[in-house]
């Protein structure tokens, strides 16, 4: 999967996509993330990427210009168009399935919106979907391209180590959208506290069934709007 950024900080991203799952993804051939400065594709000799907003108020506003330029320049020459992506306050949650949806199509441009917001000519005749990470505002788009960038890359074949790793995971189809049950490993008796017995039993239906069951319970105490 080919995934382009279009940001004003590319440094944020080089430790973060040289590490972990990432890291091996790219250097296995199965994701490619290129960084793209947009200062570059700004007009003039101070490369200016941003204006006071119309109307007044304070901060400044990102031009479309740039983002226009740099955009076309990704994906001019490519036989299939790849999704546009804003990152924004604005937009509609990253969920799970959205991000599996989003690794379907194979290729991504992601932009990092900076200041007091994006012209919104780019939201209305450049981006494909605006998306936001959650309720709250961060000072710019690359933190919330580095976790879409993870939760996508994770429903790429090849990515994780095992197939069936992503299935299992919070959120995920496999759990019905629901939280992922507790968890143990080695030792089991840790400080007097022990491991439940079923999980040592090698009764697999029984341990499915339970696993199941603190699925249910878990997202009823902690998110019980996934229930409906």
């Amino acid at each position: 999967m080919q995934i382009d950024v279009v940001t004003l900080f590319p440094e944020v991203f080089e430790g973060a996509l040289s590490t972990g799952v990432l890291g091996r993804a790219a250097r296995n051939g199965v994701l490619e993330v290129r960084l793209h400065q947009l200062r570059d594709f700004a007009a003039g000799k101070h490369a200016v990427v941003d204006d006071a907003p119309y109307g007044g108020g304070p901060g400044m506003v990102m031009k479309p210009e740039p983002i226009f330029a740099a955009v076309e320049s990704i994906t001019a020459g490519l036989e299939r168009k790849p999704l546009i992506v804003l990152l924004s306050p604005q937009g509609r949650p990253l969920t799970d399935g959205l991000a599996r949806r989003m690794a379907a199509t194979g290729s991504l441009v992601l932009i990092c919106g900076h200041y007091e917001g994006v012209d919104e000519r780019v939201a209305e005749h450049l981006v494909d979907d605006e998306i936001s990470i959650g309720d709250y505002v961060l000072s710019g788009g690359e933190l919330p391209a580095l976790v879409l960038i993870d939760a996508v890359a994770r429903y790429v074949p090849g990515v994780l180590g095992s197939i069936d790793s992503a299935a299992r995971d919070s959120f995920s189809t496999g759990l019905g959208g629901l939280l992922q049950g507790p968890v143990y490993t080695r030792p089991a008796e840790f400080r007097g506290w022990k491991v439940p017995e079923v999980l040592l039993s090698g009764d697999h239906l029984a341990i499915d069934a339970w696993r199941k069951r603190h699925v249910t319970e878990r997202s009823r105490a902690r998110r019980p709007d996934l229930l409906k």
